[in-house]
Formats: structure tokens, sequence, C-alpha cells
């Protein structure tokens, strides 16, 4: 990637391209090692303070903003977060708040509340779906 491009983007997401090879890689190869590239690669990323964007909506009844919440077909529910811009809008039609936040507050959050399975991240396209029993390898609980 440029210097040029970098500059353009937020220090947050510098890197996250990262994420997404490591994930395409995955796609390709969908084995253990490389399941096990792809939540080193998303480690080293939250051990530098990397950010994701999220989508948000409004809480009715209250003054904050939850974190929208998807439900795939089999009935679990799941927060979606994006690497980058461009990821975020391949979803094209849908128009939703977007927030950054840091990687690790964000897989500390998803363990914590029990109505969701976890993080799908990048649901359009270099897409890894993180349940928490992958979040707690990232943190290296497992």
């Amino acid at each position: 990637m440029n210097q040029n491009f970098n500059d353009k983007i937020d220090k947050g997401l510098v890197g996250n391209q990262l994420i997404e090879e490591a994930i395409k890689g995955l796609q390709e190869e969908a084995t253990q090692e490389m399941l096990a590239h792809t939540l080193t690669v998303i480690r080293k990323r939250m051990k530098q303070k990397g950010q994701l964007i999220i989508a948000v909506e409004p809480s009715f009844g209250s003054q904050q903003m939850n974190i929208s919440v998807e439900k795939t077909a089999d009935g679990l529910l799941w927060w979606t977060a994006y690497t980058g811009f461009e990821e975020e809008m391949k979803g094209g039609n849908q128009i939703k708040s977007t927030f950054l936040t840091d990687m690790e507050q964000l897989f500390k959050s998803a363990l914590d509340v029990d109505e969701i399975n976890g993080i799908i991240l990048n649901p359009w396209n270099r897409t890894i779906m993180l349940d928490k029993t992958l979040i707690n390898i990232i943190f290296g609980n497992i």
C-alpha cells in the first residue's frame, strides 16, 4: 500500500489490509493452519491498537446507540464490523451510522453480551465469523 493511500484513511485502520489478505488466504485454503494464521494476524492488529468500523442504530427509549445486530439463516445473532470503509460499502443499499472502535474493546464486549454469538468481520467480501470460541483464541484464553 503506498504512503499516499495511507494518508487518506484513519490511522486506526492502517494495517487492516493484512487482516483482509489473511481472510482471503483462509477462503482459498480453509485449513486449521490458515485459520490459526488469520487469528494471529487479527491478534497482532488488536495488540497494535487497531480499529474496526461498526454500524450502530438508535436504541428506542434511550439516548444510547446500539451496535447493529444481524440475524443469520440459522437464527443466531451477530455484530458486524468492517476492516475498512471499502469493505463496508460493499453492502450497497444499507445506509447506517458508523463509528470507529477499538478492536480489543469490541471483542471483549462481544464476549460479555449473551444475546450475540460473536462478530462477523466484513460480511460482504473478506468474511470471517468470529464466534466466542475464536474470540477467546484471539485473546489467548484457549
